[in-house]
């Protein structure tokens, strides 16, 4: 079973570090730009995308536990018309997307109340970035559906290409032609397209044979879509939560001022490290859950919980010692702006922890996608949001400062665990009774 998840985990670390490698080092070319406030309208950019994005992760999370159920079942039928439904819905929603943006710029920087000049610059990003929209949720599709065929070194070829052919372009523009934000922008929307193509001619390289499986007719089939919609529309409750999170805490930090929302994004950056990294686990708990209850193996299927918790909680416990060690160096390699590096120390503590404490959520996330019993993950999730994370922020902040910012944030994700973890005896466990 070991062999298993590191042959699927070790493939989804590679490609999952190197997205939050990307934002740190477009974090790290901006942050050296003379102005903070380049800082803060790529950190306000990042989070508008972040909730347009990722409230459509479904196309990927979805994806994975019913291809991976599928592939247990060895229905190849079955898979490809997943592929394709996938393709379809993210097609569609994509265009939509490009339809409004103009209303959902607006409505954005309304919503976070940034200076200016940082409200300025960000639509600067907006206005480009946008377009990356339908290659964007395509690739969501694609993604999942390979990690759902057992095949995670696909992603991670596409995510390692896409991230690094970012970062070369993000470097080119702004050093070799003068540009700021825009240049991070267009770098964006060039490498997610090529990424795309690249993504399209892996599927035909490896799976070509799986196209005399599609059924034109069963494309709009309404069982099968209210299937997906019924497993999705819970991941999107939930991650338009974790969506509203981020973004409520960034939102907050450039209320309080240019300086603040520099240090907290510059922080941000610790965690989407940490969280990308133990996510690979959590993808290969996707991928291994999924196929096990396919099979209808719940033996496997409990040792497959059991051992990518265990890996979670070392990877977490190993970030933690990472942070501590070494936190304030990796801080002077994002920023050498004196007075955003001495308020990052003074919060750095929330960071050094937030490893280990976030490990077990993101862990049960991927089992539960897995199994693709999502009820629990938008239950938890809606609790944790507005039943710890708000009250925490509201009690905590006017005594503590931007501690109580972040004290809210740790809480927020140790509740996750917490709660989630109270549904694997009923919800996973309970079915392994009449295991092979």
């Amino acid at each position: 079973m070991n062999r298993s998840i590191l042959r699927l985990a070790i493939p989804n670390i590679i490609s999952n570090l190197s997205v939050p490698l990307l934002g740190a080092v477009d974090t790290a070319l901006v942050g050296h730009l003379e102005h903070v406030y380049y800082l803060g309208a790529l950190a306000v950019g990042s989070v508008i995308f972040n909730f347009i994005f990722w409230g459509f992760g479904f196309l990927r999370m979805g994806t994975t536990g019913l291809t991976a159920q599928e592939y247990g079942k060895q229905s190849r039928s079955g898979m490809m018309m997943i592929l394709a439904r996938v393709q379809f819905i993210a097609l569609g929603i994509g265009l939509f997307i490009l339809l409004l943006q103009h209303p959902i710029a607006l409505f954005s920087l309304w919503i976070i109340d940034s200076t200016q000049q940082v409200a300025d610059y960000t639509r600067v990003y907006f206005d480009i970035r946008i377009y990356t929209a339908p290659a964007v949720l395509a690739l969501y599709g694609l993604n999942g559906w390979f990690l759902g065929m057992q095949n995670a070194k696909y992603p991670m070829i596409v995510t390692i290409v896409m991230n690094l052919l970012n970062i070369v372009l993000n470097i080119t523009f702004i050093y070799g032609f003068g540009m700021h934000v825009d240049g991070v922008a267009y770098g964006t929307l060039i490498s997610t397209y090529l990424a795309l193509l690249l993504a399209i001619f892996l599927f035909f390289k490896s799976y070509h044979k799986y196209l005399s499986h599609y059924i034109k007719t069963e494309l709009i089939n309404f069982g099968e879509l209210k299937k997906y919609f019924a497993v999705n529309r819970d991941i999107f409750i939930r991650t338009l939560c974790l969506i509203f999170t981020f973004s409520f805490f960034t939102a907050v930090s450039a209320r309080q001022g240019d300086l603040i929302l520099a240090a907290n994004t510059i922080l941000l950056q610790f965690w989407f490290i940490a969280s990308y990294g133990i996510d690979g686990f959590a993808y290969a708990a996707e991928s291994l859950v999924g196929k096990f209850s396919g099979q209808r193996n719940y033996k496997k299927l409990k040792t497959a919980v059991f051992y990518n918790l265990f890996w979670g909680l070392t990877l977490g416990a190993a970030g933690t010692f990472i942070y501590l060690i070494f936190g304030n160096q990796i801080l002077h390699l994002f920023t050498d702006n004196q007075e955003v590096i001495l308020l990052s120390q003074s919060v750095l503590f929330w960071t050094i922890i937030a490893p280990l404490v976030s490990s077990i959520c993101y862990i049960l996330d991927g089992v539960f996608i897995g199994a693709t019993k999502t009820q629990p993950m938008r239950n938890t999730m809606l609790a944790a949001t507005f039943l710890v994370f708000l009250p925490a922020y509201y009690l905590a902040t006017p005594i503590f400062g931007v501690h109580g910012l972040w004290l809210a944030m740790v809480l927020f994700m140790i509740s996750r665990g917490v709660a989630l973890g109270s549904y694997v005896p009923g919800k996973i466990l309970s079915i392994t009774k009449n295991a092979k």
